[in-house]
Parts: structure tokens; C-alpha cells; sequence
């Protein structure tokens, strides 16, 4: 089955994310710039890459190797087009569900609602797999609500598309997983958002 992401053009997405209703892309770049100032990465993995937000607030001074990951090789073109000045990026279009090329773990990987898609199998190994050693994991999940629509209503019809492919992740549950698997929880922060709904960020360090 081919991935619904595929038939979401990157205007209705970032659309989306950033109309009245939803006001979701400033807040998830916040949330990459506490991980990137908590870590100060040499090296970054960004699963779900999409269009590249929140790529302005990399420090190309500090952080030298940029892996963006995404199946929808569009996302991809634009995040070339919009951040060529990027030292080290590295584009890769894969389908995150699936197997990926073998790539050289990094200092720290963000992974921003991307397992509610992509699930927590494959993808949720792929996302340990590209940890280095003593490197750190963020993880920003949506949390549960009960006044607002998993995928808001909004004026961009390809986006209730997802609706059958999203699913909540428990906050509770990943971090006892990833426990299990060598990742202390550091730190958790939560971000309120309109319509009710909120973000939980995660950030992890390997053992």
C-alpha cells in the first residue's frame, strides 16, 4: 500500500500545521531548538524532516552533519532548495516504517510525531539504530485529548487523509521501552496548544 504521505502536497501540510486552528510548526521548532541547546550536537538525524522547519535554529557552528529522513522526496527538494547554505546536509528519502540505507549514527536524533504514522516497529528500531553510543534521543509525541480531533479540521482536505493512518503513542509506555533498550529519560517537557491539545517532548541519553 502506497504511504498516504505521498499524496500530501508540502503546502497543505505546512498549511496545516500553521492555520489558526492548528498552530503547530513554531511549536515544534521550539521543541527542536531545547533539544538542539541541550545537546549542542555535532550531528543530528531528523526523522520526518518534511519541509525543514525548525532547521533555522541548527547552530552551524557547533552542529556539522545534518541527516534529514522523509518518504515524500518533494519534502525533500524543498528542504534542499530552502537550507543549501547547511554545512553537512545529508537528504535521504526513505520510508521510515521500512528498512534504510545504513547510515552512520549520530550525536543526537529528534523524531517529532512521526511514530503516530509510522508506528513504533521498525521505525522505533531505526530511530535507536542511528544513536551513537552516549548520544541522546528527542521524542515529541501529541498527547491525548478529549475536545480535539487527532487531525484538526482545517481548509486542507489531503490532510484528513491521515486520519486512518494516526495513532497515539502513550508517553508512559515509550519511555519504559526505551528504558528497556539502554535510554534513560533526562528530561520531559510539555507545550499546550489551541484547540486543547499539547506536545510531550522526551529527551533521552543512550547508556
Amino acid at each position: 500500500m502506497s504511504n498516504p504521505w505521498l499524496a500530501v502536497p508540502l503546502s497543505d501540510y505546512e498549511g496545516h500545521m500553521n492555520s489558526p486552528e492548528v498552530q503547530q510548526l513554531s511549536a515544534l521548532a521550539d521543541l527542536f531548538a531545547e533539544a538542539l541547546a541541550r545537546c549542542r550536537p555535532v550531528s543530528v538525524a531528523i526523522l520526518g524532516i518534511a519541509g525543514g522547519n525548525g532547521l533555522d535554529r541548527i547552530d552551524s557552528g557547533v552542529t556539522k552533519r545534518i541527516v534529514g529522513l522523509d518518504c515524500n522526496p518533494t519534502y525533500l527538494d524543498a528542504v534542499q532548495a530552502r537550507y543549501p547554505f547547511l554545512p553537512g546536509l545529508d537528504l535521504h528519502c526513505v520510508d521510515l516504517a521500512g528498512s534504510i540505507d545504513d547510515l552512520a549514527p549520530v550525536q543526537m536524533v529528534h523524531v517529532a510525531l512521526v511514530f503516530e504514522h509510522a508506528g513504533t516497529d521498525r521505525c522505533l528500531d531505526n530511530a535507536l539504530a542511528l544513536v551513537e553510543p552516549g548520544g541522546s534521543l528527542a521524542v515529541v509525541l501529541q498527547l491525548p485529548t478529549t475536545v480535539a480531533q487527532a487531525v484538526a479540521a482545517t481548509p486542507f482536505p489531503s490532510m484528513q487523509n491521515l486520519k486512518t493512518h494516526f495513532t497515539l503513542i502513550d508517553s508512559a509506555w515509550l519511555s519504559r521501552t526505551l528504558e528497556a533498550r539502554g535510554f534513560h529519560l533526562v528530561s520531559v517537557t510539555q507545550r499546550s496548544l489551541p484547540a486543547g491539545k499539547a506536545f510531550w517532548m522526551g529527551f533521552f541519553r543512550r547508556k
